[in-house]
């Protein structure tokens, strides 16, 4: 009989999960809550907006990475330098191959401008980053879960 964690892994989405983050501690502290939680997809981390988009795209530093191997998932802070948040939300909505991937947005801001403008832009969803690690832990454990498990994507077009 196979293990309730077998049967996970098996049903999990294996694309990586990009996680963009310019706080050095919060991408220390989203690395060891994902591994914590037992999410063995792959991890890309883009420390800016720029490094994001040319993950997404296949450009710059990740030129000839196949585009078209979309992440799984996207974890994303809003206050980013270079290019922030909204704007590679904005960009990955108008591309038809990124449009239904998740986006998490994590981040600090409560801000109810910042919510707005996150769902208006197309976001899946609004977390505020919790300040205590075993929160930050749990909330970790849950969105991978559910955007990987759970989460039943469209099917993907040519």
């Amino acid at each position: 009989m196979a293990k309730f964690s077998d049967i996970i892994k098996s049903a999990m989405d294996t694309r990586p999960i990009l996680v963009v983050e310019d706080n050095p501690d919060d991408e220390i502290l989203m690395l060891r809550a994902l591994k914590k939680n037992k999410i063995a997809n792959p991890i890309v981390v883009a420390r800016d907006g720029v490094e994001a988009l040319d993950y997404l795209f296949g450009r710059g530093q990740y030129e000839g990475r196949n585009p078209s191997e979309t992440p799984a998932l996207v974890l994303l802070d809003l206050k980013l330098p270079k290019v922030d948040g909204f704007q590679v939300l904005k960009e990955m909505r108008a591309d038809r191959r990124l449009k239904y991937i998740p986006v998490v947005i994590l981040t600090s801001s409560n801000q109810d401008r910042d919510i707005i403008e996150g769902y208006d832009l197309g976001a899946n969803s609004y977390v505020r980053k919790p300040v205590d690690f075993e929160e930050f832990v749990d909330a970790t454990g849950k969105l991978g879960l559910y955007w990987l498990l759970v989460n039943k994507m469209p099917p993907e077009t040519d």
